[in-house]
């Protein structure tokens, strides 16, 4: 049966990825999925080097080694398993950027849903689909284009 504790343990995991990305420190992003497979709109990788190559290679960090983002993660909605020891969630997300020349906006919005394992007693990352649904400037926080 689900605890209360599973729950605050998954949805600490999804405020993690949020403050890791925000804090510019995608080795710990890519610590997160380990074991796990990232599904963006511009395809997929899986495990923690293949993570943070990804991160590296897409996001801008600025002089103080962060991308000058704050996500913010809502809506979140969990199902567990207790069979198969997983969850899923279904949650909503908002990307701000501020910069000295650029004024604090939105700049993406979009969906997450994600799947965990748990291992013992401890949760992880199993797979994470991002779909982007909205987007603002993104110029100044992505070093690609992304798909139409």
């Amino acid at each position: 049966m689900s605890t209360a504790a599973d729950t605050t343990a998954v949805t600490n995991l999804i405020a993690q990825y949020a403050e890791l990305v925000d804090a510019g420190d995608f080795t710990g992003v890519g610590a997160l999925f380990a074991d796990a497979e990232f599904i963006g709109d511009g395809g997929s990788v899986r495990g923690s080097a293949a993570v943070e190559a990804m991160f590296h290679a897409m996001v801008i960090r600025y002089e103080d080694g962060t991308p000058r983002t704050h996500h913010v993660t809502t809506n979140i909605a969990i199902e567990f398993d207790e069979a198969a020891h997983t969850a899923t969630t279904r949650s909503y997300f908002t990307v701000f950027q501020a910069l000295p020349d650029l004024p604090l906006q939105a700049i993406a919005a979009g969906r997450y849903h994600d799947r965990f394992e748990r291992l013992d007693v401890e949760w992880r990352f199993a797979e994470r689909r991002v779909s982007i649904q909205l987007t603002g400037d993104l110029s100044h926080h992505l070093r690609i284009r992304l798909p139409d």
